[in-house]
């Protein structure tokens, strides 16, 4: 039985990349998949044989957009706050961030119920960090995939959520909780009203979106994952990984004995030209060669003698022939290292970066650093480490072992091809 199957991720290319790794493995099981992207992304998905649902976030602009830019100019404008902690980033970066998701949840909600009644989907599977009302209040089944680290659903046994703070020391973590609340209750409140005007349930407590009663999907390898003390729901499955195999092919420069290293700090990391450039000039003075994702400021800065990049590169074909990887910590590259056995260094600039650095950090498969305070030496340091602490290597190659096994794609595809045929939530078995 073949069903239609709408995938609605967040304009970004993390999140969307998560659902074509999925989607495509619907698409060859005969699936009708089709994606809802933002008009900036036209093409891109029907490019990779999908169809697509165009909509705004916002009021079109004067002149055309190019893939994720609003996300991409949002960033540029905020960049100053990336230098504060991450207690100050709740009222400089993530309170106006979330106020910018919440406004697009709004103007494009009408939208959204268009395109729903247009393709009467079987399922819709949405990779968003808040709610869009016309999803639930469709009152088709639906999925949530939680392509951000896991301290996006909350526990009090854990670290908050975009704080970065260590699991076993709790000493700043209700400091972080208080000043959160106080910086996005009023706004959660308001739009959690208008859920319900909407004809959506009502937001828990300072919930941003609804939990699926259908299903709900983690994107995080167990190596990595925290002890939770709420266990998680019934329809909760962590598939772990969700790489996706529609990346064009990628062949590496001529061996030549020095290790091979990728840079990454995404599309929306890598915006920051004068980070780009004061990386470029410390990663120039070592022996190593460097593999460098440009970003969208690719021509505001150049490489050094020992790398070479462009603006975009194709990370999963990219990561097998690397050494190491130099990353922002954003959850696609980091659970695409994890599936690959590449140790990192991890670099956080803002929203969960944070969190997952100090994960891979305090669980041995990378360094974290202080992205905008760290020491020339100290970036070098990590990266000797990265490259040749055996232990560290070692538990990166077995994770890949591991993992290799699992496919979170396959797994995914099979959990929403259930709610897609049967209408029926998926649970967890006893």
């Amino acid at each position: 039985m073949t069903s239609t199957i709408v995938f609605f991720p967040e304009g970004a290319f993390g999140p969307t990349n998560n659902c074509i790794g999925i989607g495509d493995v619907l698409k060859q099981r005969g699936h009708r998949v089709v994606f809802v992207v933002e008009e900036s992304f036209a093409g891109a998905l029907e490019a990779k044989g999908f169809e697509e649902r165009l909509m705004r976030l916002g009021p079109p602009p004067e002149v055309p957009e190019l893939p994720g830019q609003f996300w991409k100019e949002f960033i540029r404008d905020t960049a100053p706050a990336f230098r504060g902690s991450t207690l100050e980033q709740l009222g400089t970066f993530i309170a106006p961030t979330w106020q910018a998701l919440l406004d697009g949840a709004r103007y494009v909600n009408e939208r959204l119920a268009e395109i729903f009644d247009e393709l009467a989907p079987d399922v819709i599977v949405e990779d968003n960090v808040c709610s869009f009302a016309a999803i639930p209040a469709s009152g088709r089944p639906w999925v949530r995939i939680v392509s951000c680290n896991p301290l996006e659903v909350k526990d009090p046994e854990l670290p908050p959520t975009f704080s970065g703070l260590p699991l076993e020391d709790r000493s700043r973590w209700e400091e972080f909780r208080a000043e959160y609340a106080r910086q996005v209750g009023e706004m959660q409140s308001d739009f959690s009203a208008f859920c319900v005007e909407r004809g959506a349930p009502p937001l828990q407590g300072l919930e941003m979106i609804h939990e699926s009663p259908w299903l709900n999907l983690m994107l995080y390898p167990a190596e990595l994952d925290y002890p939770r003390g709420r266990p998680l729901g019934p329809t909760w499955h962590n598939l772990e990984t969700s790489v996706r195999s529609t990346d064009e092919p990628w062949a590496p420069p001529p061996l030549d004995g020095a290790p091979l290293i990728y840079v990454s700090l995404g599309s929306l990391g890598s915006a920051d030209v004068a980070l780009m450039r004061q990386l470029v000039e410390t990663l120039a003075e070592t022996p190593h060669r460097y593999i460098v994702s440009m970003g969208p400021q690719h021509t505001e800065y150049e490489l050094a003698e020992n790398m070479i990049g462009s603006e975009f590169l194709p990370q999963t074909s990219v990561l097998p022939h690397v050494d190491a990887v130099i990353t922002h910590g954003g959850n696609n590259t980091v659970t695409e290292c994890m599936w690959f056995g590449k140790p990192m260094v991890a670099l956080p600039i803002f929203w969960d970066q944070h969190d997952n650095a100090q994960r891979v950090h305090e669980m041995g498969y990378g360094i974290r650093l202080s992205t905008y305070s760290h020491e020339p030496e100290d970036l070098i340091a990590a990266i000797d480490l990265a490259l040749n602490d055996a232990a560290l290597r070692a538990r990166c190659s077995a994770a890949a072992g591991r993992l290799g096994q699992r496919p979170g794609t396959a797994l995914g595809a099979d959990l929403i091809e259930r709610v897609g045929s049967t209408g029926e939530p998926v649970l967890t078995a006893a």
